[in-house]
């Protein structure tokens, strides 16, 4: 892969008194990716980043295939990286206050004792599970699962072991697949449903390369139906994903200003579709690097929400996070007056 990283681009952080969960980042202890100039993010390299200059009062590590164990039944290796990402967290900090962690969906009723082994070693920290879904019928769109994951017969017994724990169900999937996020939605209300990456409407690919307003429309029309189930939130990011980022973006310096103007339509039709109060602006770092740096990254979080009132951009920057995520933040931070 050819890397391209705004980072060459540096802004310094407006608005920073302006409070922010970032519910999605992830840790990487080697390298595993090549989106942007680090190849590694670990704790330094995050803390790093959430003191650059915006007030990030605590953070949400999301699955991504770290620190599994060597050892011991397959299907509970994931419970490896759950126990290595508290092990990284700073006392006093909010960084890595909720963990997103990962369980086979396939496993039917039997995911109940992974999700107990994670929910053992984290606590109430532990949040749920992710599910990378993402496919698509192009042989030149990388697909991380199988066609109709979530609609097969083991999908329905492992998530209602979720639903019996309190814990959420969060997943990322390709525009294409929106509308199998609904079903799932429909069939289980009373589960917490988070869809990560604006639903990712593809711009790379042969199939999706030069139409925008294609793909967009028909994102927009699942998005508008999943809008309608109210245990589903949204995650406003992801715009830094390699098979997201329009060829456009990467002809010049990536700014805050360019980015807004390029996504803020689509952004302002999620909030208005979903409301503040099931959205949350995430980083996706170290992925969205591939973009631009973490504080270019959330200036423009701040330039699209410029025109809606401080309680909404509260809800969009802190408040849909820290309630769909039940965090306990750091007395460090106090907070916020309603």
């Amino acid at each position: 892969m050819t890397v391209h990283s705004g980072l060459e681009h540096r802004e310094t952080a407006l608005e920073p008194a302006l409070p922010i969960i970032d519910p999605h980042h992830h840790l990487w202890p080697r390298p595993v990716i090549s989106y942007g100039p680090q190849q590694l993010y670990l704790i330094d390299a995050l803390l790093a980043d959430t003191t650059a200059g915006h007030d990030i009062r605590a953070t949400v590590h999301v699955e991504c295939s770290s620190g599994y164990r060597t050892t011991g039944p397959q299907v509970l290796r994931p419970v490896g990286e759950t126990a290595w990402v508290i092990g990284q967290r700073r006392p006093g900090r909010g960084e890595l206050a909720g963990i997103v962690g990962y369980a086979d969906l396939r496993l039917g009723d039997r995911i109940g004792a992974v999700l107990d082994a994670h929910q053992e070693i984290a606590g109430h920290a532990f949040r749920g599970i992710r599910t990378r879904a993402t496919w698509n019928p192009s042989h030149d769109v990388s697909s991380a699962a199988e066609d109709g994951l979530l609609l097969s017969s083991a999908a329905g017994p492992s998530l209602r072991q979720l639903q019996r724990r309190g814990l959420l169900f969060e997943v990322w999937v390709y525009f294409n697949q929106l509308d199998d996020v609904a079903r799932v939605a429909e069939d289980n209300p009373d589960l917490p449903i988070v869809v990560d990456h604006l639903g990712s409407p593809l711009a790379t690919g042969a199939a999706y390369r030069g139409q925008r307003d294609g793909v967009l429309a028909r994102w927009r029309r699942s998005l508008r139906r999943l809008a309608g189930l109210g245990n589903v939130h949204l995650k406003i990011g992801g715009i830094g994903i390699p098979s997201v980022v329009d060829p456009r973006l990467t002809q010049a310096p990536v700014t805050s200003a360019a980015l807004a103007d390029f996504w803020g339509p689509e952004i302002g039709f999620c909030i208005d579709a979903f409301g503040p109060a099931r959205c949350m602006f995430e980083s996706n770092f170290p992925v969205d690097a591939y973009l631009c740096d973490y504080v270019t990254l959330w200036n423009t979080y701040k330039r699209v929400s410029a025109d809606l009132s401080a309680f909404e951009r509260d809800a969009l920057f802190r408040t849909t996070a820290l309630t769909v995520y039940g965090l306990d933040l750091p007395t460090s931070h106090p907070e916020v007056p309603a």
